[in-house]
């Protein structure tokens, strides 16, 4: 798909951090051993990024009224700043189940809650920022994710954009499934013209891998994968909320940004986007 700012934001790379990825914590997954990234000729960077005007948000303020601890909580439900040995147990379940809560460490932190949301996202429940009773009662018998693609090759790169979660196959096994948030679909203008914050569906595979927090006219991303030309990527962000947010890029939480192109083939693995 082509969207006319797609043409128009013809606009050089500002600045590529020079800093590498930060290494994955023992809990991530294997890096998958692949060929050196080719960086092509010089990047004219797209609309991609986080969402400019949008104010950071911590965990819980991300989440809708609606999302929010009810009074049908109880006390004992597991919530962020909780720690212990209930929430161990539960970083262990999702980190068995391919979710990446962060370290196995007993604190239920970001890393941990945006593993519930992508757990919950995948298994058509409402998400929310504790851990509900329906939520354990998924964790005991889990639906595995949706195949989108299944034919789509051996090792691919699946997202879905009414799920919001990206799951990564290797060897045709679930090997990373993450919570995603991608294009808001709002009406935005920025100096190459004016379009709808769109991630477009297709089959992409991805193009280069550039370390480090990269500057582009409506932002920064972290460690971006691109998947068409230098324009949209997968990339971390400090600010992956439930909803919709970006441009048109797939965000990835930070955590998990630090360790994914160590995961996929670049240039060449195959991106599924539906």
């Amino acid at each position: 798909m082509r969207r006319l700012w797609m043409s128009l934001l013809v606009v050089p790379v500002i600045a590529v951090a020079g800093a590498t990825a930060a290494s994955a914590s023992p809990s991530a997954p294997a890096a998958r051993a692949m060929p050196a990234a080719r960086m092509g000729p010089a990047a004219r960077m797209g609309p991609a990024a986080r969402m400019g005007p949008a104010a950071r948000m911590g965990p819980a303020a991300r989440m809708g009224p609606a999302a929010r601890m009810g009074p049908a909580a109880t006390a004992r439900a597991l919530q962020p700043g909780m720690s212990g040995a209930a929430v161990k147990t539960l970083q262990r379940r999702l980190a068995a189940l391919k979710y990446y809560p962060g370290s196995i460490d007993g604190r239920l932190g970001t890393s941990t809650l945006e593993a519930v949301w992508a757990f919950e996202e995948v298994q058509g429940l409402p998400a929310h920022d504790y851990v509900t009773s329906a939520m354990q009662q998924a964790l005991a018998h889990p639906h595995a994710p949706e195949v989108l693609v299944p034919y789509g090759g051996a090792n691919r790169v699946e997202i879905s954009l009414s799920r919001e979660v990206l799951v990564l196959y290797h060897n045709n096994q679930v090997e990373l499934i993450s919570h995603v948030s991608t294009g808001a679909g709002y009406y935005f203008c920025s100096n190459g013209g004016c379009a709808y914050a769109v991630t477009p569906t297709g089959n992409y595979r991805t193009v280069v891998f550039l370390p480090g927090w990269v500057t582009v006219p409506l932002g920064e991303m972290y460690n971006p994968v691109f998947f068409i030309g230098t324009a949209y990527a997968i990339h971390g962000d400090a600010d992956v909320p439930l909803a919709p947010v970006s441009h048109g890029c797939v965000r990835i939480p930070m955590d998990i940004a630090a360790f994914f192109h160590t995961l996929v083939t670049i240039p060449g693995e195959p991106v599924y986007i539906r």
